[in-house]
């Protein structure tokens, strides 16, 4: 059975961190990349960073304020948020790409075939 289970969303200030993870079956966990993806409201899911055995990738919202990484030992992947901005709220998704995953496919939500159930994440101003 493939399942991604996310938490570590909540609601913090403006400037503040979140830690999300995403604990993943060992199917999941043994795809070719990870991502994290993130959707507002009538808004198509957007990017946010995403990790593979060549390296770890980041959209240019979140470049330099979230790092990505991930425990072998525990099938998890993390998404670290420092410097957080009200922007940042909105629902966010743990995925994996059990297929190929390329410098041109990883930032594509149609790369990924499995997904999680979503954590909220609230930012105030």
């Amino acid at each position: 059975q493939v399942q991604l289970v996310e938490s570590g969303g909540g609601l913090v200030q403006a400037g503040g961190s979140l830690r999300l993870s995403c604990a993943a079956s060992a199917r999941a966990f043994g795809s070719s990349g990870m991502g994290w993806f993130r959707q507002a409201p009538g808004k198509e899911r957007e990017f946010v960073a995403a990790i593979s055995l060549t390296g770890s990738y980041y959209s240019s919202t979140t470049q330099g304020r979230f790092t990505v990484s991930s425990d072998n030992t525990k099938n998890t992947v993390y998404l670290q948020m420092n410097s957080l901005k009200p922007e940042d709220t909105t629902v966010y998704y743990c995925a994996a790409a059990p297929g190929a995953f390329t410098n041109e496919n990883y930032c594509s939500a149609g790369t990924y075939v499995y997904w999680g159930q979503g954590t909220q994440v609230t930012v105030s101003s």
